[in-house]
């Protein structure tokens, strides 16, 4: 390692640090002021907040710092400033009609903002972002519902859910019965034929005809004479283009060899419990949405 020395470069003179690797020195430039006076006025700025604001870490918490200023704590007062100013709204929204809230304009914008809200937290997870559904998971937008599309039944829909393990009050719809365990492999395929046919689709004959007395004699006691559902047992229509799992001959024939029983949980109850307001909120804007009824 040599010494440090004089370096010239130009009509410069920079002293080296004195480390050599390879005939190759290293220059001792300095580094700029400004850069300097910044990062010391970062350091004194770190010591003044973290004596003035919560900073450091402790067994349970953190330094309160000499402000005694807290994000969460700022953050519930203003929660607690627009529930006191809403308030007003939200008493007048728990004992309404849910049926009239549409002839109070003030009102109904409160119930969809704040079911906007809980839907995005609570309901986009199976239905959607949009609340187009997904495989599964209806479509909330369109007209067609399995219990019922008016206020007062999606209102009982989210408030007890279906199938719910968690709520003896939930509906009591019946599952769609694995067929594959009763019929024979031809009647499946004929009553799938069937289902094709009065839904407007791409058949058999042959076997639709013979699939008719399938569907007669298995399938009129949930989905009806018509073939157009039941909304007292969430029986689905079958006659239009509107299909909750699919309605190709791959999956219509799946439906009925291996049945179908979703869930649709009950939000007034279990781990995932909404407020009345929030259920009553949620109901309208999903009234709202363009296929309430």
């Amino acid at each position: 390692m040599s010494e440090k020395k004089p370096q010239s470069h130009g009509k410069n003179q920079v002293e080296t640090t004195g480390h050599t690797w390879d005939g190759i020195e290293e220059l001792n430039n300095p580094l700029p002021k400004w850069w300097l006076y910044t990062f010391y006025a970062c350091i004194l700025f770190a010591a003044v907040y973290t004596v003035l604001y919560p900073a450091w870490p402790l067994f349970s918490g953190e330094t309160p710092g000499i402000l005694g200023y807290s994000t969460r704590g700022a953050e519930a007062a203003e929660m607690k400033t627009w529930e006191a100013q809403n308030a007003p709204l939200q008493t007048k929204l728990d004992a309404a009609d849910l049926t009239t809230v549409k002839d109070d304009p003030a009102l109904l914008q409160y119930a969809n903002s704040a079911g906007a809200a809980v839907f995005k937290t609570y309901c986009i997870q199976c239905h959607g972002a949009g609340a187009a559904g997904n495989k599964g998971y209806p479509n909330l937008l369109d007209d067609d519902w399995l219990h019922g599309g008016t206020i007062d039944a999606i209102y009982t829909t989210i408030q007890h859910g279906v199938r719910s393990p968690t709520d003896p009050d939930t509906r009591p719809a019946p599952d769609m019965p694995a067929w594959g365990e009763t019929l024979k492999p031809e009647e499946i395929t004929s009553v799938v034929q069937y289902v094709l046919k009065i839904s407007g689709q791409t058949f058999d004959a042959t076997a639709a005809d013979a699939g008719a007395k399938v569907f007669t004699d298995n399938c009129t006691a949930c989905h009806g004479d018509d073939a157009k559902g039941n909304k007292d047992m969430g029986a689905p229509n079958l006659t239009d283009a509107i299909w909750l799992y699919g309605g190709d001959q791959a999956t219509i024939t799946q439906t009925v060899e291996k049945g179908r029983s979703g869930v649709m949980p009950s939000w007034s109850t279990g781990s995932a419990k909404l407020s009345e307001a929030d259920i009553r909120s949620v109901a309208l804007y999903v009234h709202g949405l363009g296929g309430g009824q």
